[in-house]
């Protein structure tokens, strides 16, 4: 009888051990989400705290609060080249720059500047927490100066930005900058929305449209980092200041959150904006002017491309030797054509496949074609 109890009670022992132990590892899978559960309660119960102490206003703790919210997203990004010695085969990486960046996305997508990894070999990402995680490229778009890069890091500390709008935007509206000016990691500066609808330049020589302008102090290392909102919300990307001398002169610009909305999804996706096409090749931008028309002279077609298809007519030269101009695109739909950012822009409202109106000058007269648009290779 006693052994039959002790063999009972011995089962019951490893069962609950079993249990005990299941419970242990099940707790032990969220002990980091509630950690940092915990973490952020005591944060809050601290700034109230101290808050109170020093009796700050409501516009500072409301700052205070916003940054705490935000950091975690922020991103500190480091570039470098690898170089091998001739003679020895060794490889030595040598730091090139530094940068911000935010996360995106619980898989670990990281939005930058294009610039900030332009010309780079490798580089690493330093989120909130201090850990370190080799990025790799996704893709970029430097008519956008965007760069997505990749993260394998755990979704438990990836805290995506909150994600807002740029087309309610107004002149005089606090926003707030968070980057690593010079290296210094997670530095808010604020200030407000000087202007609307700025034209920038991009690496590449293309002109970014309906930029924010800002005097929030934006310095070297703050490009690619988030651009927010009183409610903590992105509304832009930090890329670019004006200045004479090369320092902060209370003049910063952004790149609206709208653009950013459309653009990093493609770049995930593809990577690289996939650009509809009309399927021709354009004289020099000043060739129509010499003839004394404003709009883009189409010098060649190319063979079953949309343009073909539509009719639009290439530049060629008659038998006697005279030059036949060709079809002069002034519009496209809606919009007005006087130059190849025109065009560019006008097209980043379509995708490949989409039918347009192209409005063109042959002979002088105005013209109208339907043209299904091709995919940019």
């Amino acid at each position: 009888m006693k052994s039959i109890l002790k063999i009972i009670l011995g089962i019951t022992l490893l069962g609950a051990g079993f249990f005990m132990g299941t419970s242990w590892k099940t707790s032990d899978t969220t002990s980091i989400e509630s950690d940092t559960t915990s973490q952020q309660l005591l944060a809050k119960e601290k700034i109230e705290e101290v808050a109170e102490r020093k009796g700050l206003n409501s516009s500072e703790l409301a700052t205070i609060k916003l940054f705490e919210r935000a950091t975690p997203s922020v991103a500190f990004i480091t570039t470098s080249n690898v170089r091998r010695d001739y003679w020895s085969s060794n490889v030595t990486e040598i730091p090139r720059g530094t940068g911000s960046g935010f996360v995106w996305d619980k898989n670990g997508h990281i939005i930058t500047n294009f610039h900030v990894i332009q010309g780079a070999d490798r580089a690493q990402v330093t989120l909130a927490d201090q850990s370190t995680w080799t990025a790799s490229l996704v893709g970029y778009a430097p008519e956008k100066d965007l760069a997505v890069l990749k993260i394998d890091a755990p979704k438990n500390i990836l805290k995506p930005i909150p994600v807002g709008m740029s087309d309610d935007l107004l002149v005089g509206q606090s926003v707030y900058a968070i980057g690593n000016p010079f290296g210094f990691d997670q530095t808010l500066t604020t200030g407000v929305i000087s202007a609307l609808g700025r034209e920038i330049t991009g690496v590449d020589g293309s002109i970014i449209k309906e930029a924010i302008q800002t005097d929030a102090a934006i310095n070297p290392g703050n490009s690619g980092g988030p651009l927010l909102d009183s409610r903590g919300s992105l509304i832009g990307v930090n890329t670019s200041i004006y200045s004479p001398s090369g320092a902060y002169a209370g003049i910063g610009f952004s790149i609206p959150v709208d653009a950013v909305s459309w653009v990093v999804p493609e770049l995930i996706k593809h990577g690289k904006i996939l650009r509809p096409t009309l399927g021709i090749e354009l004289a020099p931008a000043r060739t129509a002017e010499r003839f004394g028309y404003e709009g883009l002279l189409v010098m060649n077609i190319f063979k079953g491309s949309g343009a073909e298809k539509a009719g639009i007519q290439p530049t060629y030269r008659e038998k006697n030797g005279r030059v036949k101009l060709g079809d002069i695109i002034v519009g496209i739909d809606t919009n007005e054509i006087k130059s190849r950012n025109d065009l560019r822009l006008a097209l980043e409202n379509y995708k490949p496949g989409d039918e347009v109106t192209i409005t063109v000058l042959r002979d002088n007269e105005s013209v109208e074609l339907k043209l299904i648009l091709d995919e940019a290779k």
